[in-house]
């Protein structure tokens, strides 16, 4: 049975071929898909549980973390997207822009240019704007911008402190504030984060 999916505001629908990179049997739905996926994001976050250190503003990581989060559940996990989307720079501008914003976020954490949550928000919100891969971005770059305030010392974002890839009032917040970041207002993004 092929994988049709009624995706929430504000998600990015997959092409046939992606759709095809499923790699657990049997999938139809978002709930079974969501499960699948969630099952495989608790593996990645208890190997970097197991990490002596983590280097999360280097490429690599990037596309290593995306690939823990969803290998045992897209074939093309850890690989950025080679398809245009509804959100994103172009697929041959992915390594560039994804290389551009670790150097800025590196030299905005070097020069303490704003405060950290903010040197936060806006990484998370340029990550998802780029939009690396084919699905998983939001939750990625919100593991992103988390590991990268560990690593500097502070307390993860709370992210609305409810599941967002569920349709309801709180994704809704989340999505106009990211809509709100897009025309530079990043005053909702931060509010919501640490909400």
């Amino acid at each position: 049975m092929a994988l049709e999916l009624q995706y929430p505001p504000g998600a990015t629908p997959l092409d046939p071929d992606e759709a095809e990179g499923l790699i657990p049997p049997g999938v139809t739905t978002v709930a079974e898909l969501n499960a699948y996926e969630a099952e495989n994001i608790l593996a990645a976050l208890s190997w970097i549980d197991r990490q002596r250190q983590l280097a999360v503003l280097e490429d690599e990581f990037v596309r290593e973390l995306h690939r823990r989060m969803f290998d045992r559940t897209w074939r093309w996990s850890g690989i950025f997207r080679l398809t245009e989307k509804n959100i994103g720079v172009a697929p041959e501008k992915i390594a560039v822009s994804v290389h551009e914003l670790l150097l800025d976020c590196r030299e905005q954490l070097k020069t303490k240019a704003m405060s950290l949550d903010e040197i936060a928000v806006r990484f998370h919100h340029r990550l998802v704007s780029i939009h690396p891969f084919a699905n998983g971005n939001g939750r990625h770059s919100r593991l992103m911008a988390d590991l990268l305030l560990q690593q500097e010392g502070a307390k993860p974002f709370s992210w609305g402190a409810e599941e967002l890839e569920k349709a309801g009032p709180v994704r809704e917040r989340y999505i106009d504030a990211l809509r709100e970041a897009d025309k530079k207002n990043l005053k909702p993004l931060l509010e919501f984060v640490r909400t």
